[in-house]
């Protein structure tokens, strides 16, 4: 297990499910964390856990689509711990405004109004989820890693999407979005390499969440078609649990991973790799 004593860790998002658990599992590392997160009762309980767990951690409120507010949120953060090491970009999210209600278009769907087909796609809708997830990685980014220049062993690790390798149906604005931060993930590394700063990006695939958990399941626990036809296409036969992102984020931030940037791994249980047959 690596050692991030002394490391201050900013983990956006950090009030989620899975950054939640990331930001658990830095601190238990020795990593002083600050979890960032839109709701700040969300980001202080995780920040709580840490501590009674023995950590060091705070919440703090930023939204990561504000640079003004993402400056102060990181001078609270240098005013506690110091400058940033590890940067865990983890916000990000889907809208219902940028999914269509079918899989396919077919004619018909032209006629019916209860149904959002491609052609009724609100623009405003993709605007917001191409902004939270691609410029809500760029800002904090921009805000967090000039802490970084100069630093010993410093990291980015981006939260892409196995949507980034093959665009999942019914939601082109979440899987564009998140093919544009695996591509941003590659063009920082490369920009970043004279730096000292490693980029690189975990690619979950599908994980029970807050944001997913009505879609994929039902009331009463059992899967909904849509979460059966994903599990019939995840050759492991499950969702993933937050504690599976775990290894690979403390591979990628670990120092002797030195050598290892501008990568994005796949973390789905073979979903991208099968191709169903």
């Amino acid at each position: 297990m690596p050692d991030l004593k002394g490391k201050v860790a900013v983990v956006t998002g950090g009030g989620g499910v899975l950054c939640g658990e990331l930001a658990k599992l830095l601190a238990s590392n020795g990593a002083k964390v600050a979890i960032l997160d839109l709701k700040k009762e969300a980001a202080d309980q995780v920040a709580n856990e840490i501590k009674k767990a023995g950590g060091e951690a705070i919440g703090v409120a930023a939204n990561v689509l504000e640079k003004d507010d993402l400056e102060k949120a990181r001078k609270e953060v240098e005013d506690h711990f110091g400058t940033c090491d590890i940067l865990l970009n983890g916000a990000g999210g889907n809208h219902p405004k940028g999914t269509t209600t079918k899989e396919f278009f077919e004619e018909d769907q032209l006629l019916d109004s209860e149904i959002t087909s491609f052609f009724d796609l609100d623009p405003k809708g993709i605007e917001f989820v191409f902004n939270l997830n691609f410029l809500g990685t760029l800002i904090p980014t921009q805000v967090f890693s000039k802490g970084m220049i100069g630093k010993k062993d410093a990291c980015i690790v981006n939260i892409s999407s196995m949507n980034a390798f093959t665009p999942l149906t019914k939601i082109p604005a979440y899987s564009g979005a998140k093919a544009a931060v695996s591509n941003f993930t590659q063009w920082l590394a490369v920009h970043f390499s004279k730096a000292g700063i490693r980029v690189n990006a975990l690619a979950p695939g599908f994980f029970l969440t807050d944001q997913n958990r009505a879609l994929l399941t039902n009331e009463d626990g059992s899967l909904t078609e849509r979460g059966n036809k994903i599990i019939s296409q995840t050759p492991m036969g499950r969702f993933g649990d937050p504690e599976d992102l775990n290894s690979t984020l403390l591979y990628l931030c670990d120092p002797t991973s030195s050598f290892v940037t501008g990568v994005v791994i796949p973390i789905d249980g073979g979903f991208s790799a099968y191709s169903g047959v």
